[in-house]
């Protein structure tokens, strides 16, 4: 286990980059700024630089910030209700109903300001019913909301594809955009915040008993825990936080299953440490993705899904080759 003054040092420096990493990505852009431009655009907001900086550099990275903890903080949490490293944020269908929810907005001609509300409905519509068919008679079962999660998403996927293939030509560029992750239209998320501090505090007062529970349901229920009970409100929890991110953002792959394996080989597995260094360091990741998303091909805007997959897929790789050389 990681020292007391180690951890401190952890998050104390994780804190420090997540800010850092958010100033840092309001002078970089299509329109760079030096710092004399940055400082004056800080101080005054009605300014040209100002208002780019206040009014969209800004909200773009603290959104970016928001949906990187939210689906680090998610990613933790679906590797332990299903014990299993591979799984992330999107594997039970919450996403493809925020998607679908989303995309059935934008094929209407729904405002940009509208289509995070679709999305959380949409969400919370898969929730439903993924919790309502996964329950069933009998006790608990982690195969059953995986194999419900998984068939539920093919249905999804399948009425996204008709949606895309229905939809006009002159919003199929955006609809794709925002299916691979795209932050272009996020703004300050203070209700996202709101919800991932919420949803901290509750897995922050549950650390103890997932630790316990990632060690197997049957020694879980031998040391007393509520393993029903508290295998749903993890799967709620979850899912509340991928559907909040997934409303801001679309859909951002690796986050949620990169994060927490890093951060896990760095802190270890206890989850009270875990927890908040897989926020604080997914944050952080994603706001430095999304700024490289912007200005690697400046004054043109990647989907910063792309540059996670690109980052994610070989650090995903050398985890892989990590974990088969130990054994």
């Amino acid at each position: 286990m990681m020292p007391t003054a180690h951890r401190r040092l952890l998050f104390f420096l994780l804190a420090v980059s997540s800010v850092a990493s958010i100033l840092f990505a309001s002078a970089i852009g299509s329109v760079s700024l030096d710092w004399s431009q940055w400082q004056a655009a800080i101080t005054d907001s009605s300014s040209e630089h100002g208002e780019l900086i206040w009014r969209l550099r800004l909200p773009r990275a603290g959104s970016a910030w928001a949906v990187g903890a939210l689906l680090s903080l998610s990613g933790c949490l679906m590797q332990v209700l299903l014990r299993n490293p591979l799984a992330d944020p999107y594997i039970l269908g919450v996403s493809g109903g925020a998607s679908f929810a989303a995309l059935l907005g934008m094929t209407v001609g729904a405002t940009a300001a509208i289509i995070p509300g679709l999305a959380w409905a949409g969400a919370l519509v898969s929730i439903l019913i993924v919790f309502s068919l996964a329950r069933g008679e009998g006790p608990w079962s982690g195969t059953r909301l995986l194999l419900t999660g998984v068939v539920t998403a093919s249905g999804w996927a399948a009425l996204i594809s008709l949606l895309l293939t229905l939809s006009p030509d002159s919003s199929l560029r955006g609809m794709l955009f925002w299916l691979m992750g795209d932050l272009s239209y996020a703004r300050f998320p203070l209700w996202a915040l709101v919800v991932l501090l919420l949803v901290f505090m509750a897995c922050l007062g549950m650390a103890r008993s997932l630790n316990v529970l990632a060690m197997g349901e049957t020694t879980a229920r031998l040391l007393g825990e509520p393993t029903g009970k508290l295998l749903w409100l993890v799967y709620l929890l979850a899912s509340i936080l991928t559907a909040t991110a997934v409303s801001i953002a679309g859909n951002v792959g690796f986050v949620g299953l990169i994060v927490p394996h890093l951060m896990r080989l760095i802190v270890g597995s206890d989850h009270r440490i875990l927890l908040p260094a897989a926020a604080l360091f997914g944050g952080l990741f994603l706001v430095l993705s999304d700024t490289l998303a912007r200005a690697i091909l400046a004054p043109r805007q990647l989907p910063v899904g792309v540059i996670t997959a690109l980052l994610g897929v070989p650090l995903f790789l050398m985890l892989l080759n990590r974990a088969r050389v130990k054994q």
